[in-house]
């Protein structure tokens, strides 16, 4: 059996070195997408595996094992392309945009567009669920106001972001904590001490930035002309909205969001025949390949040419190379080897969060994935934070600052290749704007240095946790001996 080497730095920083320049070389000098020079990474990773000692069939169980990790945001992203197409169809989205339209002005819609978005990923416990969903909608009537559609992008996934990461019902919001042994109220209540300031500040300079599109935007002549194509075209009626009310009402009671989603679509299909009069035939076709139709007015065709199954394949296929990538990293131990050498960085308590922090960005870009950003630093770390007498929750509140909130920031990453494809804005033009998924990572880099909002342990709790350690080394021990006799 051949001997499996411990990468050393210089080793693991190989697949990384290749993977920035062939994304460079593929994004920015032949403006490629990024699919073929993540396939070429992921070529260089095997190969490093291989020097390192890995067989073959140990390199493909790591891309299997990561592949099947995202599979439920793959089957979320198919079927969210189908409530796009058939949310189209049925006139639930032009609904949507038409009333919108009314209520929103260009002078405050993109901090409004924040503030709704994170009301509903807290009610649904998902960034995905709210972007796919409400999201839609504020991206149409962004356009029809003439607000820059890369602003809205980055205003609505702040609020989904916002809503996700303090949500009792996100699964992240679950994880973190559960990896760093913190109840998830003290998890969540510690985490308002970033978020709420990154939230404001992200209104704040949003409302700024809208009153420049103060007169600038559509005219009110441009919106009624909108309006009336929408009117023209559907059937529009308030009561088409309750199908995104059932929708985000299921999940808000803890119905799983892949079968809420899908009763999402099954019932925008239902409108489409019933109301729109779409042939049944049609609705199936538009679930694959999407909603078409031409008009005279370009902002109206960009809104609803979109949705389909095969719209998002793209995507999917970018995910799956991505987590092979960072399936093929973590079997060969490169991840773990960056991971420990960043550890040596972290002198004090500020350079450790700031550590913990470039370590989840890492991840992300790296790995590909929000869920390895999290599970990854929060094993490595743990110790680390117990050491110098932090409370776990100064972790685990740190782990989603970084890592849940820059996920969507990478293009290949699940999150910012969801998003991308959902809203319709690619991840290099929205990201300057996705303030809070800015914001948080540098306010928990601050707090780390000032020691705001930086909880220690008290002996009773560091008592605690040194027994926990003893009894489950004592067991390990008592287990080992036993495997022993036998």
């Amino acid at each position: 059996m051949k001997t499996k080497k411990t990468p050393s730095l210089a080793i693991a920083l190989i697949p990384i070195v290749a993977m920035v320049t062939f994304l460079f070389a593929g994004i920015f000098i032949f403006e490629a997408d990024a699919h073929i020079p993540l396939l070429l990474s992921a070529a260089v990773a095997a190969i490093v595996a291989v020097y390192l000692g890995h067989s073959w069939h140990e390199i493909e169980k790591g891309i299997i094992s990561a592949v099947t990790l995202a599979m439920q945001a793959l089957l979320i992203l198919m079927v969210i392309g189908t409530i796009i197409g058939t949310w189209l169809a049925g006139g639930i989205v032009p609904t949507m945009i038409y009333y919108g339209l009314d209520i929103l002005s260009p002078s405050y819609f993109l901090p409004a567009a924040a503030v709704i978005c994170s009301i509903v990923a807290i009610a649904s416990g998902n960034a995905w669920t709210a972007a796919g969903t409400i999201g839609i909608a504020i991206m149409g009537i962004g356009a029809g106001l003439g607000v820059n559609l890369a602003m809205v992008a980055g205003a609505v996934i702040s609020g989904c972001y916002f809503g996700d990461k303090i949500s009792p019902l996100s699964e992240t919001t679950n994880m973190s904590p559960g990896i760093t042994g913190v109840e998830l109220f003290d998890h969540i209540r510690h985490m308002l001490y970033t978020t709420i300031p990154a939230l404001l500040i992200s209104v704040i300079i949003y409302f700024f930035m809208g009153r420049a599109f103060n007169g600038e935007g559509a005219g009110i002549d441009e919106v009624t002309s909108l309006q009336k194509h929408l009117s023209d075209i559907f059937i529009i009626s308030p009561w088409l909205l309750l199908v995104p009310i059932i929708v985000l009402s299921l999940i808000a009671m803890k119905t799983p969001a892949l079968p809420g989603l899908v009763i999402g679509s099954i019932l925008g299909a239902i409108v489409a025949v019933t109301i729109q009069g779409v042939a049944i035939g049609d609705i199936l076709s538009i679930m694959v390949y999407g909603f078409e139709m031409e008009t005279d007015s370009e902002v109206l065709n960009n809104l609803l040419n979109n949705g389909g199954i095969e719209a998002m394949m793209s995507t999917i296929a970018l995910v799956m190379i991505a987590m092979s990538f960072g399936g093929i990293l973590e079997v060969s131990g490169v991840l773990e080897t960056i991971v420990t050498s960043l550890l040596k960085l972290a002198k004090s308590t500020g350079s450790l969060i700031a550590t913990t922090v470039v370590t989840c960005i890492t991840a992300n870009i790296v790995a590909c994935d929000q869920y390895l950003s999290i599970l990854l630093p929060g094993r490595m770390y743990i110790k680390a934070y117990r050491k110098r007498r932090l409370h776990p929750k100064n972790l685990s509140r740190t782990l989603e600052d970084a890592g849940t909130m820059t996920s969507p920031l990478v293009p290949w990453n699940t999150c910012g290749a969801f998003m991308t494809a959902t809203l319709g804005v690619s991840t290099f033009h929205y990201a300057p704007y996705a303030l809070l998924c800015l914001l948080s990572p540098l306010i928990a880099i601050l707090y780390g240095f000032t020691g705001f909002k930086i909880e220690k342990l008290s002996q009773e709790e560091i008592h605690r946790l040194e027994a926990e350690e003893r009894a489950m080394t004592e067991t390990v021990e008592e287990a080992e001996q036993v495997s022993k006799a036998y």
